[in-house]
């Protein structure tokens, strides 16, 4: 944690976004990129990395995995400095710590290539998860999650997809990763309740989604 209560991200990257982008490796843009996790996976697939984060330490960190790493906050959009456009952008988990995401949406569509994909992850507040602790009359921050005590706005399934549609995209892909809660089959059968699991999500996901995988482009209208 730094001096000012700042936590330094650091996770094993957002595999299952990341395997929604569907155009061949090229250039991404990665906001938010923490200390590099997403970018390393990137990397390793043969992208060309730039990142964009407001923590110098972070920014140390994801250098061995980026071209270029950026300092800059975005809830006031894109940096100036950042040149040419991209194949991909990346905002894993970002949005929901910004109080107005639209300008960095609106910033993202200008610097798109043409059939570039915006690749989105957030997450969702409408978990069964959070509705129990509702109505038990909790809702308690904390240093990760759901409810991450640095997030400014919640999204639900629905609301992610409005998000995005409502500031000038066109969705390709929507998906939700979660689970149903059978600790018990997942003693007997793993690929059971895998398969399950699969299934369940297809059909409830605001209700069994944990987060929100969203993959856009611009739309033509």
């Amino acid at each position: 944690m730094n001096d000012d209560g700042r936590l330094l991200y650091k996770n094993a990257g957002n595999s299952k976004l990341l395997d929604l982008l569907s155009s061949s490796p090229g250039s991404v843009l990665d906001c938010g990129c923490g200390a590099g996790d997403n970018a390393k996976i990137l990397n390793d697939r043969g992208w060309r990395v730039t990142g964009v984060t407001i923590d110098p330490r972070e920014q140390k960190a994801a250098r061995q995995f980026c071209e270029a790493v950026h300092i800059a906050d975005l809830e006031k959009g894109l940096p100036p400095d950042i040149d040419g456009a991209f194949d991909a952008v990346l905002a894993s988990h970002v949005l929901e710590h910004l109080a107005r995401p639209e300008r960095l949406l609106r910033d993202v569509r200008q610097r798109l290539s043409p059939g570039g994909e915006l690749a989105v992850a957030l997450p969702n507040i409408a978990h069964y998860r959070q509705r129990i602790s509702r109505l038990r009359g909790q809702f308690n921050y904390t240093d990760t999650g759901q409810l991450d005590r640095t997030h400014l706005r919640f999204y639900t399934y629905q609301t992610a997809i409005q998000l995005l549609e409502q500031n000038g995209y066109e969705l390709v892909n929507v998906m939700v990763t979660g689970s149903l809660p059978l600790w018990k089959a997942r003693l007997v059968s793993r690929s059971i309740a895998g398969r399950m699991d699969e299934w369940a999500v297809r059909q409830r996901p605001n209700l069994l989604g944990y987060q929100c995988l969203l993959l856009a482009r611009p739309s033509c209208l």
